[in-house]
């Protein structure tokens, strides 16, 4: 979009936050760089230039705005929409790749050459994977310096630099504050006492509908991994580096986040797999603009505009999660997934919650007994087989998987069908066009509305709802008087 000057200048003048994110707007005479949405007076045309990213308004030597704060704009819905090379790049960059394994590290999880992907990023984003990744960890480290206590060399470290002269260069030249200067400007306010737990906002562009997100995250939440309580959704994530337990608590203009990490460094990963997880990064305007365009959704989408894809924080937990619910109760899933936890997931503690144990990632359920499983035959030997799949790689489920290649190693298992296909594709994959039309509720719900409801035809229907047919399928759903429709109230 930074090439379009005249939206860009529009969307500037109008002060119109849907746009932040997409771009961000340089000032040649203040050197200063803003989301679009920025208070401040609007700088005449000819002294802004647009970049598509923070990282490079920072590599040509603007500094953030003190008062926007444009590093804490929501993420560029694309990178959640797309399934290309630059996508999937931009999604590993976000969980830490670069941080953790390099360039290099990036390059084998594509399957590309560190040189193939360093050109692609810079033709698109103006700026490579190494300055993309310097930009997340000043982002990090602002983070650190404001919300916590930590001496400036923990919060250094715990934001990915290899020193604290990196550290103090780089917060001096994107924030034009030091460490110590952007710790006193702070808002005052109690900071965490706790080593490793965090508060936070996750920002995103409005509308946000809560009560099926929230709803279905709670309603099949597996006891002792998520629960609902006091408001919030909470969970244990495995990272890293460490672990984490995170509750999110939706708010009007923000979620509210509370982390609690065993390493810091798994900061920026959490953040991101948590906005993953509420679909933070999505543009509700442009979603609910199209679906409006059928008379027959018109009513639902006026009626609670703003829905989110539930999704999840781990793709691989939640292929195992979709085997154990197929053609069963939400709540027969959730006792079946329970018991898988208990006996196999790494214990975790929960002062004061009722957390329990991490997930268990396939290379512990490697030696599951099949006999052990309270279901059918067939269904223990999909799953067997999916477990097998991940743990060998046979299955590529990761931020940097191509969704198609996906759907081929998914399709190709035996006792994997199109609905579990879809499922994983919409929830683990991200993909915002997954439709999954041999779902009974879906069905139902088309039919209610006078929509076709045979498979072949609610899947020619909803041609006219690409790209979003994902979010076609929340509505829909939210028919239904299911407990994932609704806010918990407890």
């Amino acid at each position: 979009m930074h090439t379009d000057t005249e939206r860009c200048l529009r969307a500037v003048q109008s002060k119109d936050a849907r746009f932040d994110g997409w771009f961000y707007t340089a000032v040649l005479t203040t050197r200063i760089y803003c989301r679009p949405s920025c208070p401040v007076v609007p700088p005449k045309p000819e002294n802004m230039r647009f970049y598509p990213s923070a990282a490079a308004a920072q590599q040509a030597g603007f500094r953030a705005c003190k008062r926007c704060r444009p590093d804490a704009s929501p993420g560029s819905p694309e990178w959640n929409e797309r399934a290309d090379l630059v996508a999937r790049a931009m999604r590993l960059i976000a969980d830490g790749i670069v941080d953790r394994e390099g360039v290099p590290g990036l390059a084998a999880r594509l399957g590309y050459s560190p040189r193939q992907i360093e050109r692609q990023l810079l033709a698109e984003l103006g700026a490579g994977p190494l300055a993309l990744a310097r930009a997340q960890r000043a982002q990090t480290a602002r983070l650190l310096v404001e919300t916590t206590a930590l001496p400036m060399a923990d919060v250094a470290f715990a934001a990915g630099f290899a020193s604290i002269r990196t550290f103090n260069e780089t917060v001096r030249e994107v924030f034009a504050l030091s460490p110590t200067e952007l710790r006193q400007r702070a808002r005052p306010g109690p900071r965490a006492a706790v080593p490793g737990s965090l508060a936070l906002r996750l920002p995103f562009r409005r509308p946000l509908n809560p009560d099926n997100l929230f709803g279905h995250l709670a309603a099949t939440a597996v006891p002792g991994v998520e629960e609902w309580r006091d408001g919030a959704y909470r969970r244990t994530l495995s990272l890293p580096y460490g672990h984490g337990i995170v509750a999110l608590s939706p708010r009007p203009d923000h979620i509210d986040c509370r982390l609690s990490l065993t390493d810091l460094r798994d900061l920026a990963g959490a953040i991101a797999r948590c906005r993953r997880m509420l679909d933070l990064d999505a543009d509700p305007e442009a979603v609910d603009g199209l679906l409006r365009e059928d008379p027959l959704l018109t009513p639902l989408v006026d009626k609670a505009p703003g829905r989110r894809v539930p999704r999840t924080v781990d793709a691989e937990e939640f292929a195992v999660r979709a085997v154990l619910g197929q053609q069963v109760s939400t709540a027969a899933a959730r006792t079946h997934a329970g018991r898988l936890v208990r006996a196999h997931g790494e214990r975790v503690d929960d002062p004061g919650g009722g957390l329990s144990h991490l997930f268990p990632p396939a290379t512990a359920l490697a030696g599951l007994d099949p006999e052990s499983l309270a279901m059918p035959r067939t269904r223990r030997a999909t799953l067997t087989g999916v477990i097998a799949a991940l743990g060998s790689g046979a299955l590529q489920l990761g931020l940097g998987s191509d969704r198609d290649e996906a759907r081929a190693q998914l399709t190709a298992l035996p006792g994997i069908g199109p609905w579990t296909v879809e499922c994983i594709a919409m929830r683990a994959l991200g993909d915002p066009d997954a439709f999954t039309p041999t779902d009974l509720g879906l069905r139902r719900a088309a039919a209610g509305l006078g929509l076709p409801h045979t498979p072949a035809a609610l899947t020619r229907h909803s041609a006219r709802w690409r790209p979003w047919r994902a979010y076609a399928v929340q509505y829909l759903w939210a028919t239904d008087d299911h407990p994932i429709n609704h806010l918990p109230t407890n």
